[in-house]
């Protein structure tokens, strides 16, 4: 079984392929708390998934499913095109052996589909070959984050989705406050041909527009590159955006 959050049919607001239509599978529970995101009952700063991070307000409010391809083939239905499919959370890793997840990415392994991850969770690829099919946004905490140094950042795991995949890629929350190239360089240095995104904090348009011109000359000074956050920017924390 799978805790499913939610799932809708929207665009990526981020990364490296924002403004493509994608349907999005939400899955519940994450291995990191990230308090200094000032991730609160009702509002969450940096982190823009709370409600799939919170169990204690929020995992009554879950879906236990055994099926997710009926789920997505529901939203491909109106579609003459191939949309984007992309698995995110909380940290949808926790469930990489799940049988359920597993068929899914077998069964649209025709489609590109991109996982949503901290990175802190080593894959198995060679028992679970379909993962190489998969993109990875590796969306590594940094100090702002307010996790412990040891718990956010798994060198070995980051290894493993950069020599197992193709085009996956790191992805930043940055405020104006911490922008500091030093963890930066420090994680992806042994990985330079992997692609870095970097984004404003901010879990509504107001609180980009705090981040976003500051974060996107970090982009320019230090050769990386910037991305908003599109729905933030749309619909700020809209559900199903």
């Amino acid at each position: 079984m799978l805790s499913l959050v939610e799932s809708f049919y929207s665009f990526q607001g981020e990364g490296k392929f924002a403004g493509v239509p994608s349907i999005f599978i939400r899955l519940g529970g994450c291995n990191l708390s990230c308090a200094g995101f000032g991730v609160e009952f009702e509002k969450g700063v940096g982190c823009d998934s709370f409600k799939a991070v919170n169990r204690e307000h929020f995992e009554h409010t879950w879906k236990k499913i055994d099926d997710l391809t009926s789920i997505i083939d529901s939203y491909l239905n109106d579609l003459d095109f191939k949309p984007d499919i992309v698995f995110t959370g909380g940290e949808p890793l926790l469930y990489f052996q799940n049988p359920t997840l597993l068929e899914a990415l077998e069964y649209f392994q025709d489609y590109r589909i991109t996982l949503e991850t901290n990175a802190t969770i080593e894959i198995d690829f060679e028992k679970f070959p379909i993962y190489k099919n998969v993109l990875f946004a590796m969306s590594v905490k940094l100090e702002n984050s307010g996790e412990n140094r040891v718990k956010r950042i798994n060198q070995d795991a980051i290894k493993k989705i950069v020599e197992n995949t193709k085009d996956s890629f790191f992805k930043f929350v940055l405020s104006e406050k911490d922008i500091d190239t030093k963890e930066i360089k420090e994680i992806t240095k042994d990985y330079p041909d992997v692609p870095i995104y970097c984004m404003p904090m901010g879990e509504s348009a107001k609180e980009l527009a705090k981040n976003d011109k500051q974060v996107a000359n970090f982009c320019i000074q230090n050769g990386y590159n910037y991305t908003d956050r599109i729905h933030i920017r749309l619909w700020d924390n809209e559900e199903g955006r």
